[in-house]
């Protein structure tokens, strides 16, 4: 999910649950809960949603503890 939304911020969430392979309600599950921590910024233009990653949230795994998501997302940014 923070991949294709990475790649993309104007993308819809139901291309993003087709990049995916998930549905389109699970993918606003996964959003709802990337926003509620602050992983990713939603912001409304026009009729549409917007999404930012917030490249410095820290990691919440055990392994990875305290380390920013941006760096990990540059791992696997395409190029463009």
């Amino acid at each position: 999910m923070l991949l294709a939304i990475a790649d993309d911020p104007d993308t819809r969430l139901r291309d993003v649950a087709q990049i995916v392979g998930i549905t389109e309600r699970a993918a606003q599950r996964i959003v709802a809960d990337l926003v509620e921590t602050s992983y990713v910024v939603r912001e409304r233009v026009g009729r549409r949603n917007r999404y930012r990653i917030n490249r410095e949230a820290k990691m919440r795994h055990e392994a990875q503890l305290g380390k920013e998501i941006g760096p990990l997302l540059d791992l696997f940014a395409t190029e463009g």
